[in-house]
């Protein structure tokens, strides 16, 4: 795995051993950044939250095109020593934070984020179930977009979120999200 853009272009990052945990193929990272970045204009001073991290592909290449923050949530072990040498691989410590723990166990946020990623298992129905949860805690602003990785068949749809955009890409279905405002 390699970071697509940015000042760590062509750096590459460790995967987490075993069959836990799917990073995110470069061509399917490629295209959504191509498609946040449609959205977004670019990533300046953002702030990310990466959730079902895994290595932290999704977050890291956020900062690598100058996003202020990231903050990755992710319980897999094997996964968060992966996640902990790529930021220390990219000397991104300063602009990284390492929650460990269930996405499904955050509780109220201190603030809203920018820029929220989620790549959660295939098939398992948890980006929907984090979504709404995590609506309801105040994670997500009026202003923030949501990017959803799942398996090619699946869909993402909770109340209080609309879709903004759907594409296919490889064996993945990717979402970007809007909060809905009344």
């Amino acid at each position: 795995m390699r970071i697509i853009a940015g000042k760590w272009r062509g750096r590459t990052i460790v995967a987490p051993k075993g069959e836990i945990t799917r990073p995110t193929a470069d061509r399917t990272r490629e295209r959504l950044f191509s498609m946040l970045t449609s959205r977004l204009g670019d990533f300046e001073d953002l702030q990310i939250l990466d959730l079902f991290s895994g290595s932290g592909a999704l977050g890291l290449e956020a900062l690598s095109r100058g996003a202020a923050h990231c903050t990755f949530v992710e319980q897999d072990r094997d996964a968060i020593r992966a996640l902990e040498k790529n930021i220390e691989k990219l000397d991104a410590g300063a602009v990284s934070d390492v929650r460990i723990g269930s996405v499904l166990h955050l509780g109220q946020a201190r603030k809203p984020y920018d820029l929220i990623l989620m790549d959660p298992p295939y098939d398992s129905g948890a980006g929907a179930v984090a979504l709404d949860k995590l609506g309801r805690h105040g994670w997500f602003a009026p202003s923030s977009w949501i990017a959803v990785e799942t398996g090619r068949d699946e869909e993402v749809v909770v109340k209080g979120f609309g879709l903004d955009i759907m594409r296919n890409s490889s064996k993945a279905r990717l979402h970007i999200l809007r909060p809905e405002t009344d």
